[in-house]
């Protein structure tokens, strides 16, 4: 029978009496949760006659669960026939989180796992619990880093590297963890893939992007990164039919570093009325003005930006409502600082494989999120325009593509 509000109110008031207010209402509402479950399956209420009875209570068992407020006891109605589980609750927690707390109890000191559970609020965790959780979670990761692309023509991809430490042979060096994200014919983000490379040159970056062609990363059409000379090539050598942008923020952020700091502001300011403009050509005149103004007080700024003109006005020959989205590589850079945020509690990585399980756990619950979104990143309709005027009219994978957006 549901309570009455009164008793709802006083229920509630009790609970944020207590010194840990959130935890034990949590638990609270928990248990409510459960106890109603259990006598919905019994049909009848707990200790009511019911001529519609079909089971009874049997006490309870007891189980500890590990949430974002820490860990609780919790007392599971048992049931005289058949069991009761709560599988809506006591799932396993998300991914990122159980690899989280992997990464940390995996060839570092006992001390440090224990000081860090205890962060997170949590009871500390066994040995077979680690083991459990690592085969778990890299068989997760794996899956989805090597699973064919199927989403594709992918005509937008963002590329860009994060930086990290990790133990190798004894001692601490620094790695990159590449990544790239594209835009499906669906008009939704999804990333394509992580690796973790030794060095971000062009045979590092080459291998990944070869990896990402090999599982169907197709219909290429504009990479958007920084300007690391080495990705320049690999993207160059690996998708030679692919036009390159600048990161507008990475470049302005170059050409700032050769104006005094009393006009970066006002520098800064013109650049960016570059890409104001409504169109290809105005954009590219208002370029050159630009640098005619910077080359009397600062001539390698102006030379710079000339310089730059194709690499970082590459977004202006595709639709104009894209711009925004494919002129910087703010989209892979809003991912990069999450990743930050959840590796930077680790610091220094026992090795490579426990990033991949950290990030690639990650990456899995950022894309679902991408994929359930109701509304897409680009519309579908821009998309299907774009994959028509870029495939040769004459070509296979234009044929089959065209197929597909039937």
């Amino acid at each position: 029978m549901a309570r009455k509000k009164n008793e709802v109110q006083e229920w509630i008031c009790k609970r944020l009496e207590q010194a840990d207010a959130e935890k034990s209402l949590l638990q609270g509402v928990i248990q409510e949760l459960m106890s109603a479950e259990a006598d919905a399956m019994c049909g009848a209420d707990y200790g009511k006659r019911s001529d519609g009875r079909v089971n009874c209570r049997n006490g309870y068992r007891e189980r500890s669960w590990d949430s974002r407020v820490g860990t609780m006891l919790l007392k599971l109605p048992k049931l005289r026939q058949g069991s009761y589980f709560p599988t809506w609750l006591l799932e396993p927690r998300k991914r990122s989180e159980k690899a989280l707390l992997n990464v940390v109890c995996v060839d570092v000191s006992t001390r440090k796992v224990e000081r860090l559970v205890q962060a997170l609020g949590m009871e500390g965790m066994s040995k077979s619990q680690v083991s459990w959780l690592a085969g778990e979670l890299d068989a997760l990761v794996d899956s989805f880093r090597n699973a064919s692309l199927e989403q594709g023509p992918y005509p937008y991809v963002w590329l860009d590297a994060v930086h990290m430490r990790s133990r190798e042979a004894g001692r601490v060096v620094n790695v990159a963890l590449v990544l790239a994200t594209g835009l499906n014919r669906e008009g939704r983000r999804e990333i394509l893939g992580a690796e973790v490379i030794t060095c971000e040159d062009e045979v590092g970056w080459a291998s990944f992007l070869r990896s990402l062609k090999e599982r169907g990363a197709r219909g290429v059409r504009l990479v958007v990164s920084d300007a690391h000379p080495g990705l320049k090539k690999a993207i160059a050598s690996v998708f030679p039919g692919a036009s390159w942008q600048r990161c507008r923020v990475h470049f302005l952020k170059n050409l700032l570093c050769r104006i005094p700091r009393r006009d970066q502001e006002c520098v800064a300011d013109l650049v960016r009325s570059i890409f104001a403009q409504p169109s290809a050509t105005t954009a590219r005149l208002q370029l050159r003005s630009v640098a005619g103004q910077l080359e009397k007080d600062y001539p390698g700024a102006a030379e710079m930006l000339l310089e730059a003109e194709d690499e970082i006005l590459a977004y202006a020959a595709f639709p104009k409502e894209h711009w925004k989205k494919i002129w910087s590589n703010n989209p892979q850079e809003r991912l990069n600082r999450e990743i930050r945020r959840r590796t930077n509690v680790v610091g220094v990585f026992p090795n490579r494989k426990a990033i991949l399980r950290l990030v690639g756990a990650m990456l899995i619950e950022q894309n679902e999120e991408w994929m359930a979104q109701s509304r897409c990143y680009m519309s579908r309709e821009s998309i299907d325009a774009l994959i028509r005027e870029y495939m040769p009219i004459n070509s296979a994978t234009h044929q089959t593509e065209m197929a597909k957006v039937a």
